[in-house]
């Protein structure tokens, strides 16, 4: 008799890159009002359901060893979360290939999360556009709601307030990351307002249509973030330094609190040839070339 292999679902989690971040203030809940434009790369990790049973979590991969304690990992936060809204839901055995660094900036927790979100809604029947699947996102982490559907948006608030979906121009870029571990929370604490930072123009970067367009719009945008985790962190100065050297780099910036740092980049091979060139030097980074949009 044949058997039957359990049906397998697969959700890529791909990075988030903040291209910029604008701070505004800290609230009397303890969280800050921000500005951002987000984007995603063409890579990141990957997490798959086997659908009923018991809720469980695999993690593997590269940087599985960072992952820390599977029971407060955000992939089993979101699935109780909206296991909390919506009775009946499909759970099941995750698998998490895990290729992105931890603590870096570009929502490797959160993207991870919000492919959870999305495998239990295809289990479980659910819309895509269910409002109690963005509950749960934002229940499991002021970053998961952008994440849910990985497309270029504008987020502001905690992260809360998303714009509809942005056709930017795809962006060849690279990713480096020194090594270097960074919470949120200390980044933030650190911050001080340095009188008050103009409000994102987010009509503006609705009219973004070319990459020209793009980089003249980043200009004027940057991370408010930067400088305080280059306090923290200087490894974050030498990464920064490193893409802006590199032939074809248009714009170097931090993502998100750091300490992963991206570069836009004139061509692909610029990019490619880039990795190789940090690489050699800093053998210890981590480094990828990818496109972003």
């Amino acid at each position: 008799m044949r058997s039957t292999s359990p049906v397998l679902l697969v959700e890529d989690a791909p990075a988030k890159v903040n291209l910029t971040l604008r701070v505004f203030g800290r609230r009397s809940d303890g969280y800050h009002e921000i500005a951002s434009l987000v984007v995603f790369a063409d890579f990141g990790d990957r997490l798959t359901l086997a659908p009923g049973g018991e809720l469980t979590l695999t993690v593997r991969g590269p940087r599985a060893a960072q992952a820390g304690d599977r029971t407060g990992n955000l992939v089993l936060k979101a699935a109780r979360a909206i296991a909390a809204r919506v009775a009946g839901v499909t759970l099941g055995a995750f698998n998490l290939d895990k290729n992105l660094p931890v603590a870096a900036g570009i929502g490797g927790g959160s993207a991870d999360a919000a492919a959870a979100l999305r495998l239990i809604a295809q289990a479980s029947a659910l819309a895509a556009d269910d409002r109690r699947l963005y509950e749960a996102a934002l229940a499991t982490g002021a970053d998961v709601p952008v994440c849910l559907d990985p497309r270029p948006r504008f987020m502001q608030g905690i992260g809360e307030k998303l714009s509809g979906p942005l056709r930017l121009p795809p962006t060849p870029a690279v990713l480096v990351n020194p090594g270097v571990w960074l919470a949120t929370k200390d980044v933030f604490a650190r911050w001080n307002a340095a009188g008050s930072p103009a409000q994102l123009d987010v009509e503006a970067a609705m009219r973004v249509m070319s990459h020209a367009d793009l980089l003249q719009f980043l200009a004027a945008q940057p991370n408010d973030l930067e400088a305080v985790a280059i306090a923290l962190a200087p490894p974050i100065a030498s990464v920064l330094a490193g893409l802006r050297a590199q032939p074809g780099c248009e714009l170097a910036r931090m993502s998100g609190s750091g300490a992963t740092c991206f570069g836009l980049f004139a061509s692909a091979p610029a990019a490619t040839a880039a990795v190789t060139e940090i690489g050699d030097k800093h053998p210890g980074w981590w480094l990828r070339a990818c496109v972003l949009g």
